[in-house]
């Protein structure tokens, strides 16, 4: 069994997930609104100059895959309640994704050590979705 993040966004996922591909790397998949067939854009109602909207997002990274896709629906307000968790292999990555994340966001909580991680922090990215970033303790 596995879960995966799945992010909703108002017109920025194309942006945002070439953002998260050139901090995390990985293989970046987007479909766009256009490349549904009429008939399904007619029945899910899309609104008109939805085409270049994204359908689906995936970025996968070795085994792991973060999803996303634009809601043409929505009011792109906050995402709250969840934040994504990245775990980083060492401080000194922590530390580049954690500053790459928080660029043109808004840190809740700066990276730093912590009872529980040589480095732990928080922050909302420019796309307004909220981050932890952290590293395991070393084992004992």
């Amino acid at each position: 069994m596995s879960f995966h993040a799945y992010l909703f966004f108002s017109g920025t996922c194309r942006e945002a997930f070439a953002r998260y591909q050139e901090i995390f790397g990985g293989e970046l998949v987007l479909l766009p609104m256009s490349e549904m067939p009429a008939a399904d854009q007619a029945e899910c109602n899309l609104p008109a100059g939805s085409e270049g909207l994204i359908m689906h997002a995936a970025l996968k990274i070795g085994d792991e895959l973060l999803m996303a896709s634009d809601d043409p629906t929505g009011d792109g307000g906050p995402k709250t309640g969840i934040a994504v968790s990245y775990t980083a292999p060492d401080v000194g990555e922590a530390k580049r994704v954690f500053d790459a994340l928080a660029e043109g966001g808004e840190v809740t909580m700066a990276l730093s050590e912590s009872f529980f991680s040589p480095a732990f922090g928080t922050c909302t990215d420019r796309f307004g979705v909220p981050w932890m970033v952290n590293t395991d303790a070393p084992q004992s």
